[in-house]
């Protein structure tokens, strides 16, 4: 009797509701677990629920309210939560912006569209 491992679960934060839908798709088409939600609070209600069961954060760096960046931030400063990779998203190939995410501390920074050669770089690089 094999024993069947749970896959990794993935957070995925994007105020776009079809963003959402696409990176979903593809976490999911790569057997990753994915739970969406649309803002950067919504996020870390569902962390500070979810008992630290996520093995990573995808996020939308442009959101009202809570941006990818300040939930990056949020994650990071938390002795819970810093272990959590974080992935930041963005329409916008912002060098400076992708500097910043990066030296705050974010494992990778991907350009929309997301492709499914950008999950599975991750999937590798994250080995999850």
């Amino acid at each position: 009797m094999s024993t069947m491992t749970e896959p990794p679960h993935v957070l995925a934060v994007d105020d776009s509701i079809v963003d959402r839908a696409v990176i979903s798709r593809l976490l999911r088409s790569s057997k990753y677990r994915v739970t969406t939600v649309d803002s950067g609070k919504r996020a870390l209600e569902v962390l500070s629920l979810q008992d630290r069961n996520v093995h990573m954060i995808i996020t939308d760096y442009c959101m009202p309210e809570m941006s990818g960046y300040d939930l990056l931030k949020r994650v990071k400063e938390s002795a819970e939560l810093r272990e959590i990779p974080v992935v930041i998203m963005s329409s916008e190939n912002s060098p400076t912006r992708i500097r910043r995410c990066l030296e705050e501390g974010a494992e990778d920074f991907l350009i929309k569209p997301v492709r499914a050669s950008d999950v599975s770089r991750l999937c590798s690089r994250l080995t999850l």
